[in-house]
């Protein structure tokens, strides 16, 4: 029992340490100059949301037809790829100048309850994620699908808007 409470103490800090050390990382003015491969890690992560987003259908449909080893595969895949996704976020945000959004009107207001939503939602998604696959380790399947239903749509969102955020954007970028 001890171990478990240790487990998700580390999953608690973990959660909430990731989103406060991004935001201090984005806050940062001075950037570093990494080279220019970094201009190439937004369209790098757009990729990495959009196989997220098709993992995670994949993991849905595999574990709805009891398919267990094609959603385990699925939802390691995702998680992994959700661990490269933040490296390479804070690597762009650490050498490169944000871009700023140029629309007009209607989209602009569009955009930024997008982009809004997005990061709180990816903010809080950490901690769903991470209790996910806690108990799916640990084998407490009843517990891992109880989190499952705020964790998928929530993580599902955050890969989706993520996506539809970088389309909106792109053209922006320098």
């Amino acid at each position: 029992m001890e171990n478990k409470f240790v487990s998700q103490k580390l999953v608690k800090i973990v959660s909430i340490a990731i989103p406060i050390a991004v935001a201090v990382l984005l806050g940062i003015r001075v950037k570093l100059n990494l080279g220019e491969w970094t201009k190439l890690l937004p369209h790098v992560n757009a990729v990495i949301n959009s196989l997220t987003a098709l993992l995670l259908a994949v993991g849905l449909f595999a574990i709805k037809n009891k398919n267990k080893s094609l959603h385990r595969a699925c939802m390691t895949s995702a998680f992994g790829l959700g661990a490269i996704f933040l490296v390479t976020y804070i690597l762009y945000h650490f050498s490169n100048v944000s871009a700023h959004f140029g629309g007009e009107g209607v989209i602009k207001t569009i955009y930024y309850v997008l982009l809004i939503t997005h990061i709180i939602a990816a903010g809080v998604v950490v901690y769903f994620v991470l209790m996910a696959m806690y108990y799916a380790l640990n084998e407490d399947f009843e517990q891992h699908k109880k989190i499952v239903r705020w964790a998928y749509p929530l993580w599902m969102y955050v890969s989706v808007t993520g996506v539809l955020v970088y389309l909106m954007i792109s053209p922006y970028y320098s």
